[in-house]
């Protein structure tokens, strides 16, 4: 008794709060379920991308949970990934998640097997387009092939709730490169037209292939720490094209060593365009 109770003891330790659906007394229900009555989280923001600090908690790598030893990556920029989308609700909130936190599920956050703690995802419903940002501070979801587990309030702005899952696709943000563009609009004088400098990126390329332009956007991400690398979506008559573009453009940024660095890394004639 007293053996199996010191197994019990590890398994809490080192498995966050979504990562098995444990039935153990750490937790106040025998299954998990979203809320009693739903609740309109249509006020609740995205998670905010900002430069933080691996946590002391939950980054150990490798780690073992159910038999099955698992690693966590050393970094996230240019992770993309497309996979399974679970939730996970009452049954967790309250309790602390694999980095000591509070897991609070009306907050925009998730858990994932692999990414270090904390990492900021954009996360995309491909069933509906829809779009949340998340703050992965979690460990799981070790059910079958799920890719991901999120917040309830993440689920639900995604309109996954009723199905209970969703395929999505996952894309890291960078924090240093998403401040940048913040402090770009921030400072940007009122009645600046959209022409200017710090309006413009430099495309790469366009794809029909999304695949194709994660691929490039991954092999830009490597070599581009400094700038933000953005894959924007453009539908035309003849399909979408997914457009792969660096940016945005500071004055300080030297365009011509930019697009010579570019070059270097096979792509042909990178050409400057406005956004919006």
């Amino acid at each position: 008794m007293f053996r199996y109770l010191i197994v019990i003891l590890i398994s809490v330790l080192v498995v966050g709060c979504s990562s098995t659906g444990s039935n153990s007394g750490r937790y106040s229900m025998r299954h998990d379920k979203a809320p009693d009555q739903p609740v309109d989280v249509s006020h609740v923001k995205d998670a905010v991308p900002r430069v933080e600090p691996k946590s002391r908690g939950g980054n150990k790598s490798p780690y073992t949970v159910l038999g099955k030893q698992y690693y966590v990556m050393p970094h996230a920029l240019g992770y993309t990934e497309t996979g399974t989308a679970s939730w996970y609700g009452r049954k967790f909130h309250g309790h602390k998640t694999s980095n000591g936190e509070v897991y609070d599920m009306y907050k925009m956050s998730a858990a994932h097997k692999a990414l270090p703690l904390p990492t900021y995802l954009k996360v995309t419903n491909l069933a509906n387009n829809r779009q949340v940002i998340v703050r992965v501070n979690d460990r799981g979801p070790f059910h079958g092939n799920r890719l991901i587990d999120l917040s309830y309030a993440a689920a639900s702005k995604l309109g996954m709730l009723k199905k209970g899952t969703a395929h999505v696709r996952l894309e890291a943000i960078d924090p240093r490169a998403w401040q940048r563009s913040d402090q770009v609009v921030a400072v940007k004088p009122a009645g600046t037209p959209t022409v200017s400098v710090e309006g413009r990126y430099l495309q790469v390329g366009a794809y029909s292939s999304r695949a194709s332009a994660e691929r490039v956007e991954g092999k830009l991400r490597q070599q581009l720490t400094d700038l933000a690398v953005i894959i924007r979506p453009l539908t035309t008559n003849s399909g979408v094209l997914h457009r792969v573009q660096v940016g945005p453009l500071l004055s300080s940024t030297s365009l011509s060593d930019l697009v010579t660095q570019i070059e270097q890394l096979g792509f042909v004639t990178p050409r400057v365009v406005d956004f919006p």
